[in-house]
């Protein structure tokens, strides 16, 4: 199942990245976030899983492509062999673990960012 996961990932991002070169050459890249994002991207969202799998040393559960405060990262959720649930950022451009940090529970469908959004 793992493996299907990824062949579907990469699929998807290499037909993204043919998008983004589109988009990028037309000069509208700005209009949609996930497009620029990946014209920054360097390492591939299967590398960066790789990645954080081997920081943590546990299968990943989500990730994804995100832009925040000008810099483009992948985000990993990943799950320890002990059963605990890590956030790792990977960075697009050379895939080095950012920051690894063990995930605040989920609530209310929201991502467990440990920000509460009640505030």
């Amino acid at each position: 199942m793992k493996s299907n996961t990824i062949i579907a990932t990469t699929i998807l991002a290499f037909g993204l990245a043919g998008g983004a070169a589109v988009f990028a050459k037309n000069g509208s890249a700005s209009e949609n976030d996930a497009l620029a994002n990946l014209a920054n991207a360097k390492v591939t969202l299967v590398q960066a899983i790789g990645t954080a799998e081997a920081q943590v040393g546990g299968k990943a559960t989500q990730a994804e492509l995100d832009g925040e405060h000008g810099t483009t990262v992948y985000k990993i959720e990943v799950v320890s062999a002990d059963s605990q649930v890590h956030d790792v950022v990977v960075d697009v451009t050379n895939g080095k673990v950012l920051s690894s940090k063990l995930d605040q529970a989920d609530r209310g469908g929201k991502e467990g960012s440990g920000e509460n959004e009640d505030d």
